[in-house]
């Protein structure tokens, strides 16, 4: 008795094509399954990938993926599609598929097609029209992106469903006056503790209608929120500042998570001096003398361990009473810097300087001329003065008096009343970096925000 062929049915179709061709997945499926039990073959399994253009990246085309994996594993001995354009529709991607099927032996089939990969004349024909396939499609991009362009020059809405907490109106992005409450109050409780967590949770306690947290994750993923788009920096009317987003973008890539409930008040703020790291917070333990048990709030880089063999530690405590102690000099010694204008018209740009450090650094590393341990250690030095050289650019005088405004009052008293949370929300609207000093393991320096004015 003959051993049946074993069949995959490879399935796939894009939204566009189904609505124009009525090309769905049910109809090829029922096409595919109907030809292999006429040919008496054994379906193996069906491989459908729903709403991605034959131009997607192949890993990006999951049962396909999944599909090659079982012809690895010689589960397969022929692939049934509809069309050649299912299948591929540029030439790379079907040598480096076929290749793959070759060496184990399986075929492929077009039902509705007639093609050959057995003979010459058969393969010189695939070639030709997925070729041309290519062609079209590269071209059809091209028109499409002529179309996107002007209507990015028109400030039109291009395509797809607009942003929650907008509408489209003659074409163009309008706040919707439905969600608009919600949006303001996201973002207000965001800023109020520098939680997507507890903004989300307060949305969905206060509004019935709120959208989903995966909708108001976006909220300060999106830069159509504070107004942007791409080049186009009047794009709409905005929910937030373009400085507000940035701020939401650097606190987000820092963003560490902790394995307990504690608070941490300078969380996000406090950066190895060895490895660029952001410090984690942990609680340790003390047994004194009289056998009681104290704890108390560290910092440490979590790297030191496998990446470099410099451990820091600091006492929270500590360095909340350095800046209760000293914030207010630091800033007035800021402000009398700007105050010198004379002095700040000398001072020279270093950002191009300390770049070409950087490449330096980095062809000396790939040379092999250095450890990764001190390239490690000068590339956080090197990276660390190109933000504080480009911060020195953007910062303003009307910044540091805005901050010796807010430091000159009882401010002292109101921050004791805070918990460790608010304390926390607190510094980071004031604080973009404390600066170590890797000799004395000290604060050296604090970064604030540029911005704080509009906070």
């Amino acid at each position: 008795m003959l051993q049946k062929i074993r069949c995959a049915i490879y399935d796939r179709v894009s939204t566009e094509l189904q609505v124009e061709k009525g090309l769905s997945l049910d109809t090829q499926k029922e096409l595919l399954t109907e030809y292999a039990l006429s040919h008496k073959y054994e379906i193996v399994d069906y491989y459908v990938d729903e709403g991605l253009t034959a131009r997607k990246k192949l890993q990006n085309r999951k049962d396909f993926q999944r599909l090659l994996n079982d012809v690895q594993q010689d589960k397969i001995d022929l692939i049934l599609v509809t069309k050649l354009d299912r299948w591929f529709r540029n030439v790379r991607d079907y040598h480096n598929t076929q290749a793959i099927l070759e060496a184990h032996n399986c075929n492929w089939k077009t039902i509705l097609e007639d093609y050959d990969t057995s003979t010459a004349d058969g393969q010189l024909k695939i070639n030709i029209m997925l070729a041309v396939a290519q062609n079209e499609s590269d071209r059809t991009s091209e028109r499409i992106k002529v179309v996107f362009e002007h209507k990015r020059r028109m400030g039109e809405h291009i395509n797809g469903r607009i942003n929650y907490g907008y509408m489209v109106v003659d074409k163009k992005p309008q706040k919707n006056p439905a969600h608009k409450d919600i949006v303001n109050d996201f973002f207000r409780v965001y800023f109020a503790t520098f939680s997507k967590r507890k903004a989300i949770n307060y949305i969905l306690e206060h509004y019935e209608n709120a959208p989903s947290p995966e909708a108001m994750d976006r909220f300060t993923k999106k830069e159509i929120y504070c107004g942007r788009r791409g080049s186009d920096l009047n794009y709409c009317e905005p929910y937030i500042t373009p400085e507000q987003f940035d701020l939401i973008q650097k606190i987000s890539a820092s963003k560490t998570y902790h394995t307990s409930n504690e608070r941490y008040i300078f969380s996000q703020l406090i950066k190895c001096p060895y490895c660029n790291a952001t410090l984690t917070g942990f609680v340790k333990k003390h047994t004194c003398n009289d056998g009681t048990v104290t704890k108390y709030k560290r910092y440490r880089c979590s790297r030191k361990f496998n990446r470099h063999q410099e451990g820091i530690c600091l006492t929270e405590s500590k360095i909340e009473q350095y800046l209760i102690e000293y914030i207010s000099a630091i800033i007035q010694n800021k402000v009398y810097e700007f105050r010198n204008t004379k002095k700040a018209k000398k001072r020279i740009d270093q950002t191009n300087t300390i770049r070409s450090e950087i490449e330096r650094l980095n062809n000396i590393y790939i040379k092999g001329r250095i450890s990764e341990v001190d390239y490690d250690r000068q590339y956080a030095l090197l990276e660390r003065r190109l933000e504080e050289e480009q911060n020195l650019q953007s910062e303003s005088f009307a910044d540091y008096k805005s901050l010796e405004k807010l430091f000159s009052g009882n401010w002292l008293d109101i921050y004791n009343k805070l918990d460790a949370e608010h304390k926390n929300a607190f510094w980071k609207k004031i604080i973009k970096e404390i600066i170590i000093d890797c000799d004395t393991h000290k604060i050296c320096d604090i970064i604030f925000h540029p911005y704080t004015q509009g906070l």
